[in-house]
């Protein structure tokens, strides 16, 4: 079997699903599912320390470095040399998500030998799937991957069955930004459709574009799903507290216009894993999508997925309202956060908090 490397997340997701996980000798510094695959040599890493950045201050630096033609990731080529890769896995599709066309180009002039190169560039359900494809024909899978394709077709072909036959299909609203806000893109509006919503801002097919919160307003979603590219479940609590707690620096005006949406009156706001779920294109938007049905039609589709998946935003809790003995207490001069408060906030701040069940 070839010596594999993956420059995305999604790609060493496909590889394991195939079985090859023994042959993937080089990832990035976010492939993290499987867990075991957290072991691997670590190829590429972030340029910038979005760690400690806020949204706000990621947009910016992004576009700034984009306008001036330097990279987003850092390719460590001694070790990739060394690791002497028969297929390297990429994309061309964002410059944001992964090392696209003219990184890896310039990287691999390097190399002693040139490697085989499978790009996976989709924009939709269809060409993840073909994607998938590919990478079996590269690697002598094909019968692995069209057993694999054709369960995760037959899911989607269920659940599109199921809410094409519903009464009423809710205005829907993905996030995949909160600071500026940006609207979900390509295959997320079409997994919104077969979870049996409607998605009008989303750009179907075409990269996530920004929006403004008026233009947010007046498509008056009924159902909010916060979904920042890149983030896991906890990394989006922590920024929706930041930007939308009652200590933000959010701008009043825009705070307000998420207060009155129709989905925050109706109490419909979610946070998810957008890493797991939704920002990669690999197997598991399948359950992206079964994910998205719960949360639009909860009283007719179950979540039987990990718990981990997605959280109920406390809107009480992000107006400021707490309660003392429920929320904290007083002890001496100090006030404590409870166990309940802390969970209901749904992020480790890193602060020691005593109560902290994270």
């Amino acid at each position: 079997m070839p010596r594999i490397v993956s420059f995305l997340p999604s790609a060493t997701e496909m590889v394991c699903a195939l079985g090859l996980e023994n042959d993937l000798v080089g990832i990035t510094h976010e492939c993290d599912y499987p867990e075991s695959v957290k072991t691997k040599p670590v190829v590429v890493r972030n340029v910038l320390p979005i760690e400690t950045m806020s949204q706000s201050e990621i947009d910016h630096a992004v576009a700034q470095r984009l306008r001036d033609g330097q990279s987003l990731y850092q390719i460590d080529e001694n070790l990739l040399a060394s690791l002497a890769p028969d297929l390297i896995l990429t994309q061309n599709l964002c410059q944001v998500c992964a090392p696209s066309g003219n990184e890896v180009a310039q990287v691999l002039k390097l190399l002693p030998r040139a490697p085989q190169i499978v790009w996976m560039t989709p924009q939709s359900l269809d060409e993840i799937f073909q994607n998938l494809r590919d990478l079996a024909a590269a690697v002598g899978q094909v019968d692995a991957a069209e057993k694999l394709i054709s369960d995760r077709r037959t899911r989607l072909d269920q659940l599109r069955a199921k809410t094409s036959s519903l009464v009423g299909r809710p205005r829907v609203f993905c996030m995949e930004w909160l600071d500026p806000v940006y609207a979900c893109g390509h295959w997320v509006p079409e997994m919104v459709r077969i979870a049996g919503g409607i998605d009008e801002i989303g750009s179907d097919g075409g990269e996530s574009v920004r929006i403004s919160w008026q233009k947010l307003a007046e498509w008056a979603p009924e159902v909010l799903v916060i979904m920042p590219c890149g983030f896991n479940l906890q990394q989006t609590m922590k920024q929706v507290w930041e930007h939308l707690g009652p200590y933000s620096s959010f701008a009043a005006e825009d705070r307000a216009a998420f207060f009155n949406l129709p989905a925050v009156r109706k109490n419909r706001v979610y946070a998810v894993d957008a890493n797991s779920y939704f920002a990669r294109p690999g197997p598991r938007v399948v359950e992206g999508a079964e994910l998205l049905a719960h949360l639009i039609h909860p009283q007719t589709f179950s979540w039987s997925g990990r718990s981990g998946a997605f959280r109920k935003l406390d809107l009480d809790l992000l107006r400021g309202s707490f309660i003392e003995q429920q929320d904290y207490y007083r002890d001496g001069g100090a006030i404590v956060f409870t166990e309940s408060y802390l969970r209901r906030r749904g992020y480790c701040c890193g602060s020691g908090c005593r109560h902290c069940p994270y």
